[in-house]
């Protein structure tokens, strides 16, 4: 997950004078500081490349907000769905990338499409770390005016995901390609884009988020009940199933 603060570069060195010599305690030591390293990425900060284990399918408590966090944004499903799903994300973020080719795929085959889930999109763009976030923001916010923000989310992300893994670089020149190849008017995209038309909507997403205390992208409630991170499907699961038990 991409946090709303950028993490400072760690830098080590390596030391090959007394390997041999260093007490059992502190190898010990360092090898439960790697473990630690390695787990805490699979819940927040999990590279999309990287694969969840098949057992690691229960997912950490967490608070449950009260209020109705979907807004007037864009939404796929049943409106009446016993289940709301609200993801705050950013379209630069290689983690919601991956929530989208990883985790959401499954979400609406077997929760959006049978009516149980509606799901919600809102904006959370990270601009300390991610300058592409905002201007995709408001990119989506034009497109959702036009009908078509679904098509322009998808193409967005597929596009990012033909560069690679990680943060893609992308401007307003290819805002405005994509938004053209998801059938999109042109003309009325560029005038809406240029104008920051939706500045105050994405604000307003973004203050949302952090009322609602998240710190980092992908964050997803599931009816209210917070999951941080592009965990694996496994976990959203059990959590919406438990939703429908509430």
């Amino acid at each position: 997950m991409d946090d709303i603060e950028s993490q400072n570069e760690v830098k080590t060195d390596d030391k090959k004078e007394n390997t041999f010599l260093i007490p059992a305690s502190i190898i010990v030591a360092g090898v439960l500081i790697a473990f630690a390293v390695f787990y805490s990425g699979r819940g927040g900060n999990m590279a999309p490349s990287r694969q969840p284990s098949a057992a690691n399918n229960t997912a950490p408590a967490a608070p449950v907000i009260s209020g109705d966090l979907a807004d007037d944004d864009p939404t796929l499903g049943n409106p009446d769905a016993p289940v709301t799903m609200v993801e705050f994300s950013d379209f630069q973020c290689p983690f919601c990338r991956s929530m989208w080719r990883n985790i959401l795929p499954q979400i609406k085959e077997n929760y959006i499409k049978t009516g149980k889930v509606k799901f919600v999109y809102r904006d959370f763009p990270l601009t300390s770390i991610h300058p592409g976030a905002e201007p995709a923001a408001l990119a989506g916010e034009c497109a959702d005016e036009q009908g078509k923000f679904w098509t322009f989310h998808d193409k967005v992300f597929e596009e990012q995901d033909k560069k690679g893994q990680g943060t893609v670089e992308f401007g307003a020149a290819d805002l405005k390609q994509w938004a053209r190849a998801a059938g999109l008017d042109g003309v009325q995209f560029d005038s809406c884009l240029g104008s920051r038309k939706y500045a105050d909507e994405v604000a307003k997403d973004l203050q949302d988020g952090v009322a609602a205390g998240v710190t980092g992208t992908p964050a997803t409630f599931v009816n209210g009940r917070l999951i941080s991170g592009a965990l694996p499907y496994a976990q959203f699961e059990a959590i919406i199933e438990e939703a429908f038990k509430r």
